[in-house]
Parts: structure tokens; sequence; C-alpha cells
């Protein structure tokens, strides 16, 4: 009988039917970029001074689409699209039930998105895309929000399915890197997507709907950051796939070890949830142990980022070395600095390397006092999601969307990618730089110029500001080319067949040992970690809330 993997090894084109899924979420992905990046360069233009919003439009309105389009929306629907491409590809063809599942999952996140945007867009949300109490949406935004998740959980399902399935009919062999990469990222995703959903569903949705008068607020904030910090490993995973898995094959090279890809991958599962009290540490109500514990939990993901710095570089300099490089260095330039798949992910590894370090600082005890609240926070999360993330998902972009259209990166548009890449860094570099040392001297995040125009203080940050605005401009340039070339992989780019790169495994790795997929171990000591970090404090919590409160009388 011929096995799943014997059917899937000569797999070269992902199934048209799995790729008109999967484009459907990368269409909406950069519909989002284009209203919300429109926004964001707006917000650089109020905060310098230089510039008011026409037609009573309110500033928080528009910071509140660009969180929310480009920090929710446009990553959600990328990462999904992407990841059934990469399922079908590795894993096969989804059935017809999985993709079912994929579709109404789809178009359940797009009538919830669609429910939030116009009430934002109606002013009757502008309550950023953290979306905290005391501030209150109107119900219909709370509960788009609870479609958004839901559909992701219903379009996971159709993915953990299929990686059931190959699992079932290949017993004992590891399942394919890249479906055991989405199958962790997913199940992350799904174990801290409850606590917003528990937060939406039990606080706010009944709070706005008039159903009770007031809501606990420390609750609400620690439901929102269980989810709010994973959520930023559920950004950062992807990008990681695309570097262990696909970025060897495009330089020519083999991936290092898939046992260390996948022990790193399980490692972000245990230490990315547990730890969000590091996003509360200024907060009271919560004990100055638990705080204190998150926080090392928070550090231990340094672990996995330097496993994955190691074998990336490990890859690059084997390959530079087969290529002729000589010399400490010798192989570094040896890399296809000319291909835009390679170079666009290469910048944003490292942009990671000054994000890291700022997440350091954003975490620690005591140096979080320091920036807490300011415009750094802004800063590092540019570094982060908006540089390292989404330049390797443009990367990602330039094979994926041909592959799908049946189209050609040309080298036209390779040229062009390389100096979108080059015009985001910059832009982003003279942003990001503005916002962190801006930061240390006290400016506030989430803050319009009116709100400390005039100040003493508030004169000597114009200059960031404006440099804040002259780097969001070339970010919004920046943009504009990326949807330029994104139009041109749809719609215009000649025929042809583009490849869907998936790397080997080195033939000196280590045999993968199948103690790394079994989830009945990794899941408990996962569910065990978050038990041990929030069930004490979540309880004080409660136990403490205003007599009235909604997370009073859920208990």
């Amino acid at each position: 009988m011929t096995t799943i993997a014997e059917k899937t090894k000569d797999l070269v084109r992902v199934d048209k039917r799995d790729g008109k899924l999967a484009l459907a979420h990368i269409y909406v992905a950069f519909i989002a970029l284009a209203i919300g990046g429109l926004c964001g360069l707006l917000q650089t233009l109020v905060r310098s001074g230089t510039f008011t919003l026409p037609w009573g439009i309110g500033y928080y309105q528009i910071l509140t689409i660009h969180g929310v389009l480009l920090g929710l929306i446009l990553t959600t629907y990328f990462i999904f699209g992407f990841q059934i491409a990469v399922v079908s590809r590795t894993s096969g063809t989804l059935t017809d039930k999985q993709r079912l599942l994929g579709w109404i999952g789809f178009w359940t996140m797009t009538i919830g998105t669609t429910a939030s945007s116009i009430m934002i867009l109606l002013n009757e949300a502008s309550v950023l895309y953290t979306f905290y109490a005391p501030l209150q949406a109107h119900w219909i935004f709370y509960a788009g929000l609870a479609l958004v998740i839901v559909g992701t959980w219903i379009g996971g399902a159709g993915l953990i399915s299929k990686y059931v399935e190959w699992r079932k009919a290949n017993p004992g062999q590891p399942s394919p890197l890249l479906t055991f990469m989405v199958v962790v990222n997913l199940a992350m995703w799904i174990i801290c997507s409850l606590g917003v959903a528990v937060e939406v569903l039990f606080q706010l949705l009944p709070w706005s709907l008039g159903w009770v008068d007031k809501v606990d607020v420390l609750l609400s904030r620690t439901l929102f950051w269980y989810f709010g910090h994973p959520l930023v490993y559920f950004w950062l995973l992807p990008a990681y796939m695309v570097w262990y898995a696909i970025i060897p094959k495009i330089i020519g090279g083999k991936i290092f070890s898939d046992s260390l890809a996948r022990l790193s991958f399980m490692l972000f599962l245990l230490f990315s949830i547990p730890v969000g009290f590091h996003h509360q540490l200024t907060e009271p109500g919560i004990s100055s142990f638990w705080k204190f514990l998150q926080v090392v939990l928070t550090l231990m993901v340094v672990i996995p980022s330097l496993l994955t710095a190691f074998s990336m570089f490990a890859t690059f300099e084997i390959r530079g070395r087969a290529l002729g490089g000589k010399g400490v260095l010798g192989w570094f330039k040896e890399l296809p600095w000319g291909d835009a798949r390679f170079f666009a992910p290469f910048v944003g590894m490292v942009a990671f390397i000054p994000a890291g370090a700022g997440g350091i600082i954003n975490a620690s005890h005591q140096m979080n006092q320091l920036i807490h609240n300011t415009i750094w926070v802004t800063g590092h999360f540019h570094l982060t999601v908006a540089t390292t993330v989404l330049l390797t998902f443009f990367g990602a972009a330039y094979w994926l969307i041909p592959h799908l259209t049946g189209r050609v990166f040309t080298k036209q548009m390779n040229r062009l990618a390389i100096i979108q890449t080059i015009v985001w860094a910059f832009g982003m570099s003279i942003m990001s730089g503005a916002m962190h040392i801006v930061g240390l001297f006290g400016a506030p995040r989430r803050s319009d110029f009116s709100t400390y125009g005039g100040s003493a203080q508030a004169t000597e940050w114009i200059p960031y500001q404006i440099a804040q605005a002259v780097g969001g401009t070339i970010l919004f340039i920046g943009i504009v080319l990326i949807l330029y070339i994104v139009a041109n992989l749809i719609w215009f780019a000649p025929k042809g067949e583009t490849e869907f790169p998936v790397a080997e495994v080195s033939e000196h790795a280590e045999k993968t040992p199948m103690a790394l997929e079994n989830w009945k171990i990794w899941l408990t000591i996962c569910i065990a970690l978050i038990l041990f970090a929030y069930t004490v404090p979540v309880i004080e919590i409660i136990q403490n809330a205003p007599p009235g409160s909604i997370g009073y009388k859920l208990w």
C-alpha cells in the first residue's frame, strides 16, 4: 500500500484548490497592509505636530485601525495562508472536509474582521489594538473579534487534522518538519487565544451590551496579556519556519539539524505562554513573586532564540564555504545577496538582534521601569513584528504567491524587491531609532502631539517626532512598493512554474528522536507551567475583585 509519504515525495505544486484557499487569506492580508499602513503614516505625521487630521477623524481612531489591521489581521491572515500552503505542500493535498473547514474559518474571520473594522471607522471602537478596559467599544467590535478567533480555531482544526492523518499513515516516522512546525504554532495559538476569548465573551461583550455595570479591569488585562505575549511568537514562528526549512533551499544548502529545529519550536511552546505578567510589572494587585517568576520564564525564550541563531548561521557558513568562501568570514560574501527571497528575510534576521536586546530590557524587572509605557515599547514592537516578521513574510511572498498563481518572479521584480527591502530597513531604522531614543527621555506611547504639545519637555521631543514622520513616510513608500510587487505576482507577471522551496535535512544531522512528537509529554508540561504561573494570582485577582464586577460574578 502506498503511504502518504510516498505520494507526496515528488509533489511539486500545491493543489490548486488548496492554493485558492491560501491565496484568499493572503489577499486580505495585503488589503489590511494597505489600509493599516496609510493610517500608520498619518499617525507619525500627527505626532510630528505638522499635520492635523481632516473631517473630524480622531487620532485614536487611526491608531486603532493601524494596530488592529496590521498587528492582528495582516499577520493572522498571512500566517494562515502560508500555513495552509505549507501543510498541503509537505503532507499532501487537503481532503474536502479539511478544505471546507479552512473556508468556513476564512469566512468566519472575514465577517468578524469586517464587523470590527466598520465599528472602528464609525469611531465606535477607538480602543487601540489591545482594547483595554475601561475603554469601551461597541458590542459589534467585540463580537467581530470573537468571530476572528473562532474562525482561526476552525481553520486550524483542518490543518491539525491533516497532521493527525499523516501520523496515522506513517507510524514511527517523524512528520514533515514544516507541518510539525505549523502544528506547534497552532497549538500555541489555540491555548493562548482561550484567554482573550474568555475576556471578550465573558467580560467585554456583556459589559458593552449593558448586561453588567462593571468589569474587573485587572482581570481583563491579565487575560489579554496571557494572550498578548504569545501573540508575538504566533507572528514569529512562521518566520522561523521560513528561516529553518525554506531559506536553506533558496541558498542551495540543507537544514543543519531537524532535531534542533523541532526542539526550538517545542521550547517556544513551553515558554511563550506563562509570561504575560511581564507586561504588567507596574500594575498593583499582582504579587511581586509571580511577576518575578514570569520574568524568569520570559527570559527562557532566549534559549530557543540562540539555538535558531546558531542553526541559521551554521547553515549559511556551510553553504558559503561549499561555494568557495575562505577565511573566517569569507563564506559570508558567497551568499546570494542578489536574491530578494533570501535578502529580505536575512535583513529581518539582523533586525532581530537589537529587537531581542530591547525585549530583554522590556521584560526585566527593574529596567522596565524606565521604558514602561513610553514610545520605546512602540519602537521595539516595530523592530520585531514590523521588521523581522514582515520582511520575512515579504521574502516568502516572492515565491509563494507566484507558486500559487502559476506565475514567475521576474528579474525586474526581484530588483524592485531588493530596493523595497532597503527602503523598508532604512525607514524603519529612522522611525524605530527615534522612538527608542525619545522613549528613554520619557515620551509616552499612544499619544498624539496635542496631548503634550507646548510643554518644555515636549519641545525637546519635537526633532524625534519629526524623525518618526520622516521614517514613517519612507516606510509608506516601502508599502507602496510591496503592494506593487504583490499585484504584479497575482495578475501581471508572466505565466510559468515557480518552485515551492523546501530544504532537505543534512545527511550529517542526527536522527530525529520521536520523543519530540510525543504531544502528551509536551502539552502536559505546557499546561503545568501555565497552571503554576497563573492559578494563584488569578484566584487572588478574583477574590479581590470589586463587588459587582463581572470578574467577581463569573466565579
